[in-house]
């Protein structure tokens, strides 16, 4: 395939067409699209046209494009708005391609709300993960259009959201917008079963405070160990030298009970976090504090960190060491296989001999350090944090 046409058509049994686009499917012979598609365009389609079904895998939809050298595709609403003109541009860099946008599902939404959306923050949950949802909860964006899927259902997103605290926000589901036999739209409705395909817009009834710097005294603590929690300042200054605002996947070693991945979750919440522990306790604590603060989106991994097959996580640019077991040099060395390039890793040193283990273990992994910090709290015993690199 050299070339294709992809216009953007909505849910109408009767669709309209500008002169142009219907110039070129009465010109055209060869076509393509979904089931859904093709049940509304076959009677615009020419007596001999041919069809290509999209549908997985996609592989085999493309392999059938080769066999021609140009292909009119039709797609729902805007192509280009997590549509399937992506999809072409990412299988066929090279291709000619021209896009006859229609309005998109959260567009038609925000119109049956007269709802002006200037500002809203679009995210896609259609086959996607949790990611840029969350990251958009977190910042606390007051209007967030989403676009769901089977699995991830308006019930799902709802219960989702509630587990972590996000129940401020009040939800409005369009259903197959656009069609003019079965479109509906209303506040949602945790007892409805909603049809496909669908999606929703959330706006912000108030605001959810994040603080900078989460007191220790309100977290979850391990055997009710205050003891045993990165103190609020210590946290806030290791993660300023962690830099992260510039960083795509933060490491948390040693998490114990999730303060330093949660303080980091909530005022960086574009990032991928991974959190290490190796107590089984662990997991409870980072769970229960997570629901507690609103910070989805952490991945804990339980178990020996250097027994850990690190392959199935996200490389990291940014480390933090909270927990060693003795074992620092081994953990730095293992780390340093993975890490980006450019990537830095901190940790809090609290005796001349941890400091003195990890400034042998940073330079025999070949990094070096290049920022130190001490400080005190209150009664507690100074406490080094050092940065290398």
């Amino acid at each position: 395939m050299y070339s294709c046409i992809i216009i953007g058509i909505s849910d109408r049994r009767k669709q309209w067409f500008p002169p142009e686009i219907m110039e070129i499917i009465s010109e055209g012979t060869v076509f393509s699209g979904g089931k859904r598609h093709y049940e509304i365009m076959k009677s615009y389609l020419p007596a001999q046209a041919k069809w290509i079904e999209i549908t997985a895998p996609l592989s085999e939809v493309f392999t059938q494009y080769k066999d021609f050298d140009n292909i009119v595709i039709f797609a729902s609403g805007d192509p280009l708005f997590y549509g399937f003109a992506a999809t072409v541009q990412r299988e066929i860099p090279n291709i000619r391609m021209k896009v006859y946008p229609s309005f998109n599902s959260l567009q038609m939404l925000a119109h049956r709300m007269n709802l002006p959306y200037q500002d809203m923050r679009m995210v896609s949950l259609t086959g996607r993960p949790w990611d840029k949802f969350d990251e958009a909860l977190i910042k606390g964006e007051p209007l967030i259009g989403c676009l769901t899927d089977k699995n991830k259902t308006p019930q799902v997103i709802w219960q989702h959201m509630v587990e972590y605290g996000y129940d401020n926000y009040e939800m409005t589901v369009g259903e197959n917008l656009g069609n003019e036999e079965t479109e509906q739209v209303g506040v949602f409705d945790p007892e409805k079963k909603y049809a496909n395909p669908n999606c929703l817009i959330l706006k912000q009834k108030e605001s959810r405070r994040h603080p900078l710097g989460i007191p220790e005294s309100e977290f979850h603590l391990l055997n009710g160990r205050a003891k045993m929690i990165t103190k609020m300042p210590i946290r806030l200054l290791s993660l300023s030298m962690l830099d992260l605002q510039e960083k795509t996947s933060f490491w948390d070693i040693g998490f114990c009970t999730g303060s330093v991945s949660i303080e980091a979750k909530l005022q960086f919440p574009h990032l991928h976090i991974t959190s290490f522990e190796i107590r089984e306790e662990g997991k409870d604590l980072m769970e229960k504090n997570c629901h507690k603060f609103g910070a989805p989106g952490i991945t804990p991994v339980i178990g020996n960190f250097l027994e850990a097959d690190l392959t199935g996580y996200p490389a990291p640019d940014a480390v933090f060491i909270g927990g060693h077991g003795g074992r620092l040099k081994e953990i730095i060395a293992k780390v340093k296989e993975v890490m980006l390039p450019g990537a830095c890793i901190v940790f809090n040193s609290v005796s001349a001999e941890s400091r003195q283990l990890f400034e042998e273990s940073v330079a025999s992994a070949g990094m070096r350090i290049i920022h130190s910090t001490r400080i005190a709290i209150d009664e507690f015993n100074p406490i080094s944090i050092l940065k290398a690199e």
